[in-house]
């Protein structure tokens, strides 16, 4: 418990581990839950990092109380949100479930793992440590059943260290894939030392100790390399060739997104999730979301 406050403490500081806790005494859970429990109930999953609290009983997504079993990869066998951790049956999401799989692994190689292996992933502020998101994504995707479920969780903008920071755009994401961008990469760092918000960071301590921390990025993983709001969470899964399930922003910072695999040759249809009437953009907490189109591009 005390390791996990500490790694939620240097992520999102105090005021951020203030909401969370809020959060938690009032047990509000959010609104796509049922949706999530009746997509994952019954399903063998894989979780990409974590355990994140925000799966765990009485938070805002309780998914690891109602499935079945769940493996994990992790891209070290010691890292600074969990510790020293090994391969095999050893990865404990929760203490009344059996024991999952740990992989060790780049979330951009699960080479240990089988094509059309699991019936949904979980992945929780994750995708913004890696410098190609949508190697990533598409290799979640391979070992993803047909008609499995991707649940993703990414950090609004507006919430966090990154406020200061332009979101990204869809297509520098591509090009990062195209170009086959390291894990090593750090072409985003002279942004983030002049932009990133050190009162929202103070696990950071220091600008100074916080630089020396970003530039071993490559053993920490700790950088947000990229930037996100709701919409463009739903660019990238729309490009990823997913239907689209569900979407809500919820405080402090978080952005789910619930996505089903489709059959090879299929298209999704997304379009209720674009344009300015989408219903997340109605119900969202921030005010990127709820800006027109052209308000966001500009």
């Amino acid at each position: 418990m005390i390791k996990s406050i500490i790694s939620i403490y240097k992520s999102i500081g105090v005021g951020g581990l203030l909401a969370m806790v809020g959060s938690r005494l009032v047990a509000k859970k959010a609104r796509c839950f049922p949706l999530c429990m009746k997509l994952v109930s019954n399903g063998v999953g894989l979780e990409i990092g974590g355990p994140s609290s925000l799966f765990n009983k009485r938070r805002i997504l309780p998914i690891y109380p109602i499935i079945n079993s769940l493996d994990n990869c992790n891209f070290a066998d010691c890292t600074i949100w969990e510790g020293t951790i090994s391969s095999g049956n050893t990865f404990q999401y929760d203490k009344h479930r059996p024991l999952g799989r740990q992989y060790i692994s780049e979330a951009t190689n699960l080479k240990q793992i089988k094509s059309e292996t699991y019936d949904f992933i979980l992945s929780s502020h994750v995708l913004e440590h890696i410098a190609n998101p949508l190697s990533a994504l598409f290799e979640w995707i391979r070992v993803l059943k047909e008609e499995g479920v991707l649940v993703l969780i990414l950090p609004h903008r507006e919430g966090t260290f990154d406020h200061k920071r332009k979101v990204t755009d869809l297509s520098h994401l591509i090009k990062d894939y195209e170009q086959e961008t390291k894990k090593s990469d750090l072409s985003h760092l002279p942004e983030i030392l002049d932009l990133h918000d050190l009162q929202k960071d103070p696990g950071a301590e220091s600008a100074v100790l916080f630089k020396k921390r970003s530039e071993n990025n490559f053993v920490n993983r700790c950088l947000h390399h990229h930037v996100f709001i709701t919409s463009l969470a739903v660019e990238i899964v729309h490009h990823l060739n997913l239907q689209i399930l569900g979407v809500e922003a919820v405080l402090p910072f978080h952005i789910i997104i619930i996505a089903k695999k489709i059959k090879t040759g299929d298209l999704p249809l997304n379009d209720k999730f674009f344009g300015n009437d989408a219903e997340y953009r109605r119900i969202s907490p921030f005010v990127s979301d709820k800006q027109s189109l052209n308000q966001e591009n500009s």
